[in-house]
């Protein structure tokens, strides 16, 4: 049955690609975008879907509101390539075709930006629970490493949107939201937008809470933001400015056997060492960041654009074993020429750049008794500072041949200084500059709407601020940057008709110093860099509409289904003295299936069912415990109405309507065996969204 799950959705791309038949299943899409004729901004491209040489998907509006808007969790997982684990709730995880050995929290390897601002800090690190799902309207999902235009990272690039459109004469819009769920699960959204054909403006505040499933699990996010844009002839400036104030409980892992016997407890005592509840475990993130965008048209072939972030967080953090108080202080800036032409079949395009981020620390440690900061412990003060410049053509002949070669000079620089160490004699300085990261691509048309693709592209990945100095409160300056090289071939695009739009892609990647997570005698974590790995896999994407615009019940219907294989293994691994060359890579599930199923009826009502079936995974680098399978169903039934300028969409939700038990993040190699942070069982959501 697992080889058939494997093989089942890369079997089913050339059979439904070459058994179409005009009078076969009809079918059309429910009310979403066409994806092989979105222009994709991936790589500053700006082509269609199909042409662009690198696998990026797309999420639009109903992707974001399939399963509802509290989590990102189902929406991601949708994708092939991507995992995102929410240990607690708003705790997550992401990860591009790649391991979560060096992400025992947050995103690390992967650059997020939000309407062309970085969000990723010049520590490496991004804080993407800070983002509320229910202000964004876009998202673009690069995946593999992402040379060039956005320098280091091996797995790739999450491009956030959420810009408000212009209009043609003035209008004024509002939204707004509320959704409930088990375990004191709110959520509420109001959100007001101005436009005409000059100025666009838009005001947003969201508020989630939850209780929690689990002991120690209750969480509270407030968030406002305002975005404003003004355009003239030959000048655009955008304005984003947003306020986030999150909380959230951090109730740690348990071990199978705490699971099978009570699935909601938190972290237990242990020995001397207290549990969550007692030491009352949680994250206070307070965080304000404002941008300015300005993009100059220099005449007919030239364009220049710049920007200028800055934000600022402050951050507490009772743990087990210390109390954390972090002030970060954060500033990005970036500017691009873009040199563009075309005639006829002919385009070209150049981009040349470079991108600043600097990250200010002060770490304050303290002892913790029951979550109140008690004597010092050490105060550290830390700058990080990462820079490259990159360099892109791109190079479209006769509406067939795409080719896209780009550079990038990457730098990462780290300055230390524990102020608490009498013997301090200044900062210490770690420097990882001038790595040359190359990417090379080509696109070639096998037809009007599909393409095929290669690839190769080098990737690299410096140790973030929270591996340079993690919670074990130690400095590791020894750590080395991550790199390798990933060759990719793909083929997507779609039928004549649209009806099937599919996406396959075959990479083949080979990570060198590899970072990964360890934990001491008493559970904080520090990491290593660990020899090589072997993380090659096959993706696979496919949709067909069934019903498009049909004029009988049936107005939309349509089918889709993704599927990640990723056999990873450690190639050159020894750690204390064992050798774990050659064994599956922790963390990683050999398979993930989704599929699902999209229909809309003309009176209104809708339907969104999907199947989450992910494979077992080694919890261990021994890979002598394992995470079970586990298969979600998840269900959404809303009807939707509209009088004029006026919108109502009401809903309904299951989630995990199988009741399966399951832990949505694993703590791999974890001390005393706490592995599992089990997620809930069987619950619904039900809510309404307006738009007048």
């Amino acid at each position: 049955m697992k080889r058939l799950f494997t093989f089942l959705p890369v079997a089913i791309v050339p059979l439904l690609l070459f058994s179409q038949r005009p009078d076969s299943i009809r079918l059309v899409a429910v009310a979403d975008t066409a994806l092989p004729e979105v222009a994709v901004s991936a790589f500053q491209s700006n082509l269609q879907w199909k042409a662009v040489p690198a696998a990026v998907a797309l999420l639009g509006r109903n992707e974001l509101a399939r399963y509802g808007t509290a989590s990102f969790v189902p929406v991601m997982n949708a994708v092939p390539g991507i995992r995102v684990e929410e240990r607690s709730p708003a705790s997550y995880r992401l990860s591009i075709r790649g391991s979560l050995l060096r992400s025992p929290f947050g995103v690390r390897n992967v650059k997020v930006y939000w309407n062309g601002i970085p969000l990723t800090d010049g520590g490496g690190n991004t804080y993407l629970n800070l983002v509320d799902l229910t202000q964004l309207t876009a998202v673009e999902i690069i995946k593999g490493p992402a040379a060039s235009v956005y320098g280091a990272g091996t797995g790739g690039a999450v491009l956030l949107g959420s810009d408000p459109p212009y209009g043609r004469q003035k209008e004024y819009r509002f939204t707004a939201g509320i959704l409930g769920g088990p375990y004191g699960l709110f959520q509420q959204q109001l959100g007001w937008e101005y436009s005409n054909a000059k100025i666009s403006s838009s005001i947003q505040q969201s508020h989630q809470q939850a209780d929690g499933y689990r002991e120690q699990s209750a969480s509270r996010k407030d968030m406002v933001k305002w975005q404003l844009s003004w355009r003239t002839t030959r000048q655009q400036l955008r304005f984003m400015a947003w306020y986030t104030d999150l909380y959230y409980q951090t109730p740690g892992g348990i071990t199978l056997a705490q699971m099978q016997l009570n699935p909601k407890l938190a972290r237990q005592p242990a020995g001397s060492l207290p549990g969550a509840v007692q030491q009352k475990a949680a994250i206070y993130n307070k965080t304000l960041l404002a941008a300015i965008q300005q993009e100059t048209s220099l005449g007919k072939q030239w364009v220049w654009k710049n920007f200028l972030m800055s934000n600022h967080s402050s951050i507490a953090n009772p743990f087990i074993t210390n109390y954390e108080k972090r002030t970060e202080t954060n500033m990005a800036a970036g500017s691009q020429l873009v040199y563009s032409i075309r005639k006829a079949a002919f385009r070209f395009q150049w981009v040349n750049g470079a991108e600043y981020l600097r990250n200010h620390s002060l770490i304050d440690n303290f002892g913790n008794r029951s979550g109140n900061a008690d004597t010092v412990q050490f105060r550290d003060d830390i700058y990080a500072v990462q820079w490259f410049a990159f360099s892109q053509a791109q190079l479209s002949l006769a509406e067939k041949w795409v080719l896209t070669a780009g550079v990038s000079v990457n730098n990462q620089s780290y300055r230390y200084q524990r102020t608490t160490d009498p013997a301090s004699t200044g900062f210490v300085r770690k420097n990882i500059s001038g790595v040359v990261t190359p990417r090379l691509a080509i696109a070639y048309r096998v037809s009007k709407a599909i393409s095929l693709y290669l690839l190769a592209a080098k990737g690299l990945s410096p140790p973030a601020l929270a591996e340079v100095r993690p919670s074990d409160g130690n400095y590791y300056g020894n750590l080395e940057a991550e790199y390798g090289w990933n060759i990719e071939a793909g083929i997507k695009g779609a039928s004549s008709d649209n009806r099937l739009q599919f996406d396959v892609a075959a990479y083949f990647f080979r990570l060198q110093n590899a970072i990964v997570r360890r934990t001491n005698a008493i559970g904080a974590e520090y990491f290593v860099n660990a020899g090589s790995t072997r993380q090659n896999g096959l993706e696979t994407w496919i949709k067909y509409r069934l019903v498009r615009g049909g004029k009988r019940w049936v107005r939309d219907w349509s089918l889709w289904s993704s599927h990640t294989y990723q056999p990873y293994r450690f190639e050159a691994y020894q750690q204390s003295g064992i050798d774990y060359s050659g064994k599956n890579l922790t963390g990683v599930p050999r398979t993930i299936w989704v599929t699902g199923m999209d229909i809309e009826i003309r009176n209104g009502v809708y339907l969104n069912t999907s199947v989450n079936a992910t494979g077992s995974l080694p919890l261990t680098d021994a890979n002598d415990v394992m995470a079970e399978a586990y298969q979600l169903v998840q269900l959404k039934l809303g009807y939707r109405t509209r009088k004029k300028t006026q919108q109502f969409d009401w809903f309904i939700g299951v989630d995990n309507l199988l009741d399966q038990r399951y832990s949505l993040g694993n703590d791999i190699n974890a001390l005393g065996k706490r592995y599992y942070n089990p997620a809930p069982g069987r619950n619904a959501f039900a809510g309404v969204r307006c738009r007048f």
